[in-house]
């Protein structure tokens, strides 16, 4: 059953219209070879009296051409007399000689044993008039009349008795006949109806899933996308529509999934976008709290390196010139993101100015790849980090202080940390940074730099990760390292 209804919709319609039309004429043969059959019985009833008929009329034939013969002695009559006696005799042949207890065997056995009689008889008169034998033609004659005169009795008697009882057998056949042809017509109307129940299903059988397919249509075209999808049964013309049409559902779903998608990661990046300019307008803020006008102090720094590059002071001049540099670098712009290359070297120059500040104590040592100095990260990231790194570890700890900063590749992934040989952290605070629980005391003079949280929270938006920032102490005065991890974009290689 499923083979047929997979196969295409032109040929299952032309297979229940063949179906059903070669059961209709099936039963229609049927029926007709019934009737055929009956109409032939019915024929056949009065077939004996009928061959009885012939034989009394050749039995005349036989007993006129003698006479004619007898009385005219003429070739043509003599003719005539032979074919009569051959028909007659032929005819004769044909009925039945078996011994049987049946009157209707009896009589058509004797009728044939005196006819055999008659036809002996005649021949003999025959000759007898050939031979002018008058006495014995007379006796042949007489004798084969008599026999005439008998088998006409019996044929007449039997002929009789048989039209009785053909008569009865008509009349049963054609009450059968009645009969068959009501059965007939039921059996045709079970048939008929047979057919219309099927034909009926299996329409319905291939109609069905159009039906769902255009009320699937409906609910999409209403805007319904969670409308269930089609059960694929068979795979006709149908089948492959519906699998299409579920196809597109899903895809539209995908679509506006996708979309919704879009909308949302568009959306979470104008956040992201309004949070980093948020902290950085907030970075720039506690850093330049202190500065009533920090343009007019770079202006001033700017005159006072000309001055001191004019009286010969030369490094007087490349003090005041980085100090410029320095401020020169978070007066500009609103940029959110910089280059790491333009991060190092802010650190560079903060490093000079503590130099100078602290005559030269700090140590500072750089491992940087330069393929990787072109990678974008936040801006005033790593100064802040650096600052931390000399007020909170190394400051009491004069010229022994060191600070190390490297830039290199790690997977896929671009590291830059920033250790020192200080204090250290404890675990405890480790976690209190990260998580942006640290709270500073109040004997801490750090008010005017960036906060370890605010860093932290620029470097996670911009990385997407919260796993960008990590803290390694490994005890009291071993040291601390902050290693931060960017993405690595081969292109920015």
């Amino acid at each position: 059953m499923n083979r047929f209804l997979d196969r295409p919709l032109q040929n299952k319609i032309v297979s229940i219209c063949v179906f059903s039309n070669i059961i209709i004429f099936v039963v229609n043969i049927f029926l007709l070879l019934g009737i055929n059959s009956m109409s032939t019985e019915m024929e056949m009833v009065y077939q004996d009296n009928r061959h009885l008929n012939r034989l009394s009329d050749a039995l005349g034939n036989v007993q006129d051409s003698m006479t004619e013969y007898l009385r005219s002695k003429t070739s043509d009559s003599l003719k005539t007399y032979f074919s009569s006696a051959e028909t007659f005799s032929n005819l004769t042949s044909e009925l039945d000689d078996r011994v049987t207890d049946l009157s209707f065997g009896r009589m058509e056995r004797n009728i044939r044993n005196m006819s055999q009689n008659y036809l002996n008889e005649v021949s003999l008169t025959i000759e007898a008039k050939r031979g002018r034998n008058v006495e014995k033609y007379r006796t042949y004659y007489e004798s084969a009349t008599e026999l005439y005169n008998y088998i006409n009795e019996y044929i007449t008697s039997l002929n009789l008795e048989l039209f009785v009882s053909n008569s009865q057998h008509y009349s049963e056949l054609t009450e059968l006949f009645g009969n068959y042809e009501f059965v007939s017509f039921i059996v045709i109307t079970i048939v008929m109806g047979g057919n219309i129940i099927i034909i009926m299903n299996l329409v319905s059988t291939i109609v069905q899933p159009l039906k769902k397919l255009a009320d699937s249509a409906n609910e999409v075209a209403e805007g319904n996308f969670d409308a269930e999808l089609l059960e694929i049964a068979y795979n006709d013309e149908i089948g492959i529509v519906s699998n299409a049409f579920n196809k597109m559902v899903i895809s539209i779903k995908q679509y506006i999934e996708r979309l919704r998608m879009s909308i949302e990661k568009e959306r979470y990046m104008q956040e992201r976008e309004l949070m980093m300019e948020s902290h950085l307008k907030d970075a720039r803020l506690k850093y330049l709290q202190a500065q009533i006008n920090p343009h007019f102090l770079f202006n001033t720094l700017n005159a006072g390196a000309q001055l001191a590059m004019m009286e010969g002071a030369d490094r007087t001049y490349e003090y005041v010139q980085t100090v410029a540099d320095f401020f020169r670098y978070n007066v500009k712009g609103k940029k959110t993101e910089v280059t790491i290359g333009e991060e190092v070297t802010l650190v560079d120059n903060y490093i000079r100015i503590l130099n100078v500040r602290f005559s030269g104590d700090i140590g500072y040592e750089k491992q940087v790849d330069k393929r990787l100095l072109g990678a974008p990260m936040p801006n005033m990231i790593l100064q802040p980090i650096v600052e931390n790194a000399v007020n909170h570890g190394i400051r009491e700890m004069g010229d022994k202080g060191k600070i190390t900063l490297r830039v290199y590749r790690e997977d896929d992934n671009i590291c830059i940390s920033i250790g020192d040989n200080g204090k250290g952290i404890s675990p405890e605070n480790i976690d209190k940074i990260l998580s942006g629980n640290w709270e500073r005391k109040e004997n801490q003079n750090d008010n005017n730099g960036i906060g370890m949280d605010n860093v932290i929270s620029r470097l996670r938006l911009f990385s997407e990760n919260d796993n960008a920032v990590e803290i390694r102490s490994e005890g009291e005065n071993k040291g601390c390292e902050v290693i931060i991890r960017l993405p690595f974009n081969e292109k920015e290689e």
